[in-house]
């Protein structure tokens, strides 16, 4: 188990977690491929406009922005993983790969990928961790992340750490896929993923432990709704503690959250793909 639990020297560090890079990342390499990166400005967690549209974010440490390959447009050509990286952007692992023409990339790396292993893009490839085949060529059964929605169009699925989905059938010209969220959802045929899982599994049984290591992360405090004026928040209001005073659980806006509720769209496009609905509530 890769997870370092840090000696209680103070009541943040009690309890707190780390993830042990040093058995994870290649030693070989200190900072990321120069070409392959650029400079990201953060947005705060407001748009175009300056209007906060997701709360809570802001300041945290300066960033520098690995451009992963998501397309995988260079098939037939052999790639070797070079180095196991950390990506500040993303909760995977990333990998720099050196392809047989000379031209190196960065892509996310499955679990159990380490430097020297070598991976393809091809629908002749063989079901092996790495390799990135159409979904119709890969078996009921065979775990799968980077998934694209439509052919060509980039991986969209199954991303972050540890994920994966299931391809749990093919029929008339779609694969169904169990996803993260055990939706069971069609996908058309055509379009391509890799074989296997994301890597740094253990992602989430990260403690953060104290509030100045979340404030680093760009995390800023939150503020709960029943502790607001009535005019801010559903749940504001009242003489003292209040109860909610609703039958469901609301966000601010006033939709309905939380657990055991259906918070999607009745009109949403792409419910004509969905096979098995998602099991809201707690998952174990």
């Amino acid at each position: 188990m890769s997870i370092k639990k840090l000696k209680p020297t103070s009541a943040g560090r009690r309890g707190m977690t780390v993830v042990n890079y040093k058995e994870k990342l290649s030693s070989n390499r200190s900072k990321p491929h120069k070409a392959l990166t650029k400079g990201k400005r953060s947005t705060g967690g407001r748009n175009s406009q300056g209007r906060i549209t997701n709360w809570y974010r802001g300041a945290g440490n300066k960033r520098k922005y690995r451009e992963i390959d998501f397309r995988y447009n260079k098939k037939e050509v052999e790639a070797k993983i070079e180095t196991v990286e950390y990506d500040p952007y993303r909760s995977g692992f990333v990998a720099l790969v050196l392809y047989k023409d000379g031209e190196r990339r960065y892509v996310l790396v499955p679990r159990d990928m380490k430097e020297g292993d070598t991976f393809m893009v091809s629908e002749k490839a063989k079901i092996k961790v790495g390799n990135r085949l159409p979904l119709d060529k890969i078996p009921v059964g065979t775990f799968v992340f980077n998934v694209e929605l439509k052919p060509e169009g980039g991986a969209r699925i199954a991303r972050s750490a540890g994920n994966y989905a299931e391809v749990v059938a093919q029929d008339a010209g779609y694969t169904h896929l169990r996803m993260p969220s055990s939706e069971v959802r069609k996908v058309i045929s055509t379009a391509w993923a890799s074989v296997g899982e994301v890597s740094n599994e253990e992602h989430r049984l990260i403690k953060i432990g104290k509030a100045g290591r979340a404030r680093k992360m760009g995390l800023r405090p939150k503020t709960r709704g029943s502790a607001r004026n009535a005019v801010d928040h559903p749940y504001g209001g009242g003489e003292g503690r209040s109860p909610r005073g609703h039958k469901r659980a609301r966000t601010k806006q006033g939709r309905p959250t939380g657990q055991r509720q259906k918070t999607r769209s009745p009109k949403k496009y792409s419910n004509k793909f969905i096979v098995s609905r998602r099991k809201v509530g707690k998952r174990g």
